[in-house]
């Protein structure tokens, strides 16, 4: 049964919007997030910049769009890692994979990273269903952690602050590189020492005694 004109209407205007968006990742990539021209952006996908508010109330509302498709691809990303059976047989390498993998997701795209991590766009907020993804993010990590045996409630921000940490000086400092990759586990085992030494193998405990 053909769709209805109403549902080939929605299909075209759902397709265009994902041009839009698509057209505009392009554009931050070349200028930069503060270089998103509605005129330019306009002319790329053929429409005038006034014809964009056709489907999206604002620029703001295009950098909300860009922002859920980055969560989305970040939750895809990291779905494909290390799961739940990988953390109960080797939850030191399990970490450090996990956490490599979101540098990867990271620096593969610092213009991405850049709008999901930091406040780099004055006066943007993500819209509240797309924050939601992002704090779904977030409550991964939670469990993962609890999981664990990790309580420290403040465990999480140890982690994130880390791992942002290490990839902005890799954006910053060695782009393309892996200078700050390769300290990811050193950078776990810190982590580990600190937050949860009952995972660490006997040896690990009595070097961390032996060092206060």
């Amino acid at each position: 049964m053909s769709p209805r004109p109403g549902d080939r209407r929605a299909v075209r205007r759902e397709a265009t919007r994902a041009e839009i968006v698509s057209a505009a990742w392009v554009l931050v990539r070349e200028k930069g997030l503060a270089g998103l021209s509605l005129r330019e952006l306009g002319a790329r996908v053929g429409m005038r910049a006034q014809s964009l508010y056709s489907y999206f109330d604002s620029k703001d509302a295009i950098y909300d769009a860009m922002f859920r498709q980055g969560v989305e691809e970040q939750l895809a990303w990291m779905a494909a890692g290390p799961n739940a059976d990988d953390d109960a047989a080797d939850p030191i390498g399990s970490i450090t994979a996990h956490l490599q993998r979101f540098f990867r997701f990271c620096t593969a795209d610092p213009v991405r990273y850049q709008l999901l991590f930091q406040r780099t766009i004055p006066g943007f907020e993500p819209s509240a269903e797309s924050y939601a993804l992002a704090v779904e993010v977030l409550e991964q990590l939670h469990h993962r952690l609890r999981a664990l045996g990790i309580s420290d409630p403040a465990a999480s921000d140890l982690f994130t602050a880390v791992a942002t940490g290490l990839v902005s000086q890799q954006i910053s400092n060695d782009p393309g590189g892996d200078r700050w990759e390769r300290l990811i586990g050193r950078a776990v085992h810190m982590l580990v020492t600190e937050l949860a030494p009952h995972l660490l193998a006997p040896e690990g405990r009595r070097q961390r005694r032996s060092s206060r």
